[in-house]
């Protein structure tokens, strides 16, 4: 029997998903545990640092990449996956706080704090952290059902988010630039695309108000004429004073 669409979408592609969202994890915890060919190189905690920063980046923005891939191939069981993404963007990037946190500063909240005062790449780092907080905790059904309009508006924080994420990225490398560049790269085309859909959606919006404007006013009523001394002139005189349209009109036209 064949699944239909969505049930492809729940059972199939989501634990898909979900292993590889769970894959760069378990490559770490096997190196912590020294678990078959997986090293960590000769300065583990900077290994583990980088390697949960830089997933938490990549999937942020593939969790962007997931309207432009809906709109490309109109599978609206894309949207399915949305809400997975950013939380498993979230997980990683939180782990990386925490770990630099517990092990790289040994839960010395004055070094923490003064990093984050004097180092812009962590003040920067730290600041998308916090942006995220709110779009993971409003991330149930339940929230979009309270929040309305406004939760729509409060997750687009995640377009600030990702380009802190990457500013962080660029100014924590020291020599090489290349690879902060290709997500900067990225990142500008997902929020390109996003603005190009926004101006489709105005130009579509206008184009039956700018229709409408030249038909109602390309052939105005034709006034007639009045004798001057007839009372509807008087009428229409006094009318226009006080600010009626049609009045003005046939007042105008006599």
């Amino acid at each position: 029997m064949a699944l239909s669409q969505e049930q492809l979408a729940r059972f199939v592609l989501k634990p898909l998903v979900l292993l590889g969202c769970l894959a760069p994890f378990a490559w770490l915890a096997a190196g912590i545990a020294g678990i078959g060919p997986v090293s960590l190189g000769a300065n583990p905690v900077e290994e583990i640092l980088h390697t949960l920063g830089k997933w938490g980046l990549n999937f942020l923005l593939i969790t962007l990449c997931v309207t432009p891939l809906r709109q490309l191939t109109g599978w609206v069981h894309w949207i399915r996956l949305r809400r997975m993404l950013g939380l498993t963007a979230f997980f990683y990037l939180l782990g990386h706080f925490l770990f630099y946190l517990l092990v790289d500063q040994g839960v010395d909240y004055r070094l923490v704090l003064e990093d984050v005062a004097k180092r812009p790449y962590i003040t920067v780092g730290f600041t998308g952290l916090m942006l995220l907080v709110p779009l993971a905790l409003t991330s149930t059904r339940t929230s979009m059902r309270r929040l309305g309009r406004r939760w729509q508006t409060l997750h687009r924080l995640v377009y600030v988010a990702a380009l802190l994420g990457c500013i962080h990225f660029y100014w924590q490398v020291k020599a090489d630039v290349r690879e902060p560049l290709l997500y900067f790269a990225a990142l500008a085309v997902l929020l390109g695309w996003r603005w190009w859909k926004y101006r489709q959606r105005l130009a579509r919006a206008a184009a039956p108000t700018a229709t409408r404007i030249p038909a109602s006013t390309s052939a105005p009523p034709t006034a007639v004429r009045r004798p001057m001394g007839s009372s509807s002139s008087h009428h229409a005189s006094r009318d226009a004073s006080t600010g009626s349209p049609v009045s003005a009109i046939d007042t105008n036209a006599a």
